[in-house]
């Protein structure tokens, strides 16, 4: 979908923890908020792995309510944005998110719009970052 940028920086910025912080507490819409921020600011393609996150946070948020369209598409969007990033980019563990989603996205689609009451959350993503890259 997207290039991967030519260099990754080691330090992510204060506003992508914030971000992965709320999203790791759950707190998906607050979480979409200061990523949505970042995204709209950054004017290389890193835009990209901002974006793949919020989207999956977002996913995550529908699924929440109970809106599978919203859930699977988002969880679809979200892992195309976020895969030319793995396995690392700004000491995030892409590889770690893309392979939770994928998880979540399955089981989502299993269960389908009429059981989504049943998702295990524990196959929610966790988003782990290090300050070495």
């Amino acid at each position: 979908m997207n290039a991967r940028p030519r260099s990754c920086p080691d330090l992510p910025p204060a506003a992508l923890r914030a971000g992965i912080e709320q999203f790791n507490r759950g707190e998906y819409f607050e979480c979409h908020e200061t990523l949505e921020a970042l995204w709209l600011a950054e004017p290389t393609s890193l835009r990209r792995l901002y974006q793949g996150i919020l989207q999956v946070g977002v996913a995550l948020h529908h699924l929440r309510a109970g809106n599978y369209r919203g859930a699977s598409g988002l969880l679809a969007r979200g892992t195309g944005y976020l895969e030319p990033f793995a396995p690392r980019c700004l000491g995030v563990d892409v590889a770690g998110i893309l392979a939770a989603a994928r998880r979540c996205q399955a089981a989502v689609t299993a269960l389908g719009p009429e059981r989504l009451d049943a998702f295990d959350w524990r196959l929610a993503p966790r988003i782990e970052i290090t300050a070495d890259d």
